[in-house]
């Protein structure tokens, strides 16, 4: 991060990539703003794999525990347009005991102009009590050898 706390592109080592599609622009020729979140969910699933850290659908069984969303946010810098590249960036922003929060930002592909801001949090979730639970130890373990990031 820049002395503002704006985001740059090299604070990140993750990105996915994508071009924008007809059905993700509005009547302005820009990206509808519910697709940015899609992007980046899109984008942390892709992280998750990378880090690696096999997230499941449906969470861990055995465990009885899911990742439920608590927070997202977008912050809408510059307008993505219809049948452009970009790249979505993500890291690990920080983790508790129970949360993570992850940091995304959006860039034009090899670009450096910063088009759009995030984060989203998740909260690992017990099923059954619908009360937090820790974090799975194998995300922990992959953050901590992939992340420089404070828990």
């Amino acid at each position: 991060m820049n002395d503002t706390g704006t985001p740059k592109r090299t604070d990140f080592w993750f990105f996915w990539p994508t071009r924008v599609r007809y059905s993700e622009i509005d009547a302005q020729g820009v990206v509808f703003n519910a697709h940015y979140l899609a992007y980046f969910d899109t984008a942390i699933t892709d992280y998750l794999r990378a880090l690696p850290y096999r997230y499941d659908l449906g969470g861990d069984k055995a465990a009885g525990t899911d990742f439920h969303l608590v927070k997202s946010t977008v912050e809408y810098r510059a307008p993505i347009r219809f049948d452009q590249e970009i790249e979505v960036g993500v890291r690990t922003g920080k983790f508790g005991r129970t949360s993570i929060a992850f940091a995304l930002a959006i860039f034009p592909r090899g670009g450096q102009e910063l088009l759009s801001t995030g984060e989203i949090i998740w909260v690992n979730t017990d099923l059954r009590a619908h009360r937090s639970a820790p974090l799975p130890e194998a995300l922990v373990a992959a953050i901590r050898k992939r992340e420089a990031v404070a828990a």
